[in-house]
């Protein structure tokens, strides 16, 4: 078995931090040959971003795993060319500079396209290629605040709320893993068009469609949502609520029946014969009532004991888990979402495994994220055959790394 459905892709990874390292990622994961291309000196960014242990960034060994690296300095005109002769061997490259900085390089897409027309060109921004924002710094925090999200999050009486991890770079690098894929079938499929296509993606939008329908029931009913906490404006009862052990647990009643599975466990049956009772929204306009009876419920109550008697009457309920609960939780285990790689570094460490399971062709975690430069002889003397001499000497010149 090989190591996954991309097995015999090339991709270039020359983005940074965290939406297009992602996609590359979840490429390379299915078996895709990553390059990682950093610049000589200051590397990606990536390298210095959460913690770390003896030295070594965490967060990279994740993020960089089953990729090459090498250091180009791609402002240069001897390190553009180099990119150039990887392009030409490439199916794939993601890419987060600002707009036109590429072009200024001499490595835009005309010259990339004219080294080899098949070509799939991902240009990940903060806000796309064109419009008046495209020459603006882009990063998660900004689409996070402009699609809705922070504006949703948060305390009704509180202010809009970030989250504490880079979720909109995270959704944009999914979206992207995506659209790569839609690009090579256009390429490759049967009486397709046989050439590669540049792919504007932008942190915003992908985000601002997660967030939901918010433009469009602005459009037609001229409402704007409000921050409602832990709440939901389609449903209720849903929130947080407190165990008698001190612990908390998340309640959803997206389904109608799950809504009075609730109420019947609670001791609350009455409800559920109320008009308002028939629908999400009829509920959420009652959630103080609601929320009274499952809040006070489960506070008498250990999480276990909520736990166990959600999963007898057929209920949702989820605790709210820390990162040491998702290693120690038996699905998480069972089912490998956490996996244990070898590090030459660090030894075994566990990390997410790849994103979804495949039957045939699983995908897998061959290595972790390397340090600076471990594959520039192999990449470029061995497979692209370049002097040895020439590259010491760019790597005198810090070129090359």
């Amino acid at each position: 078995m090989g190591d996954g459905p991309l097995e015999g892709l090339r991709v270039l990874d020359i983005s940074t931090i965290l939406a297009g390292p992602l996609c590359c990622q979840i490429l390379g994961d299915f078996g895709a040959e990553v390059v990682k291309v950093e610049h000589p000196q200051a590397g990606d960014s990536m390298r210095g971003h959460g913690s770390a242990k003896d030295g070594h960034p965490l967060w990279w060994k994740e993020i960089s795993r089953n990729k090459r690296t090498i250091g180009l300095k791609l402002s240069a005109p001897a390190g553009a060319d180099l990119l150039l002769r990887l392009a030409e061997q490439a199916d794939v490259l993601v890419e987060n500079f600002r707009p036109g900085t590429l072009e200024r390089w001499g490595i835009g897409p005309t010259e990339l396209h004219r080294v080899n027309p098949r070509l799939v060109i991902v240009r990940i921004t903060g806000f796309g290629q064109t419009g008046p924002y495209a020459a603006r710094a882009g990063f998660g925090t900004l689409a996070e605040a402009m699609s809705g999200f922070a504006h949703l999050t948060g305390a009704p009486d509180g202010p809009p709320t970030l989250p504490a991890f880079g979720l909109a770079d995270s959704i944009c690098g999914i979206a992207a893993s995506s659209a790569v894929m839609m690009a090579l079938w256009r390429r490759d499929r049967p009486g397709g068009a046989g050439g590669g296509q540049v792919i504007d993606m932008n942190l915003l939008e992908p985000i601002m469609t997660a967030v939901g329908p918010g433009p469009t029931v602005y459009d037609q009913l001229g409402i704007i949502g409000q921050r409602n906490g832990n709440r939901s404006s389609n449903n209720a009862p849903r929130n947080t609520y407190r165990t008698k052990d001190g612990a908390w647990v998340a309640v959803s009643t997206s389904a109608q029946t799950i809504a009075e599975r609730v109420l019947e466990l609670v001791g609350h049956p009455e409800v559920i014969d109320e008009p308002w009772f028939r629908t999400g929204s009829g509920r959420a306009a009652h959630a103080d009532e609601l929320d009274a009876y499952v809040g006070s419920w489960i506070g008498e109550r250990t999480r276990d004991e909520v736990s166990d008697a959600f999963a007898a009457a057929g209920a949702a309920v989820a605790p709210v888990y820390t990162a040491r609960d998702i290693v120690e939780d038996p699905h998480v285990q069972a089912t490998e979402m956490i996996t244990t790689v070898d590090d030459p570094d660090l030894g075994p460490m566990r990390m997410h495994n790849v994103m979804w399971r495949m039957s045939d062709t699983p995908g897998r975690i061959r290595f972790t994220g390397r340090s600076p430069g471990a594959d520039t002889e192999a990449l470029l003397v061995d497979e692209l055959g370049c002097d040895p001499a020439e590259i010491a000497d760019l790597r005198s010149r810090q070129i090359v790394a």
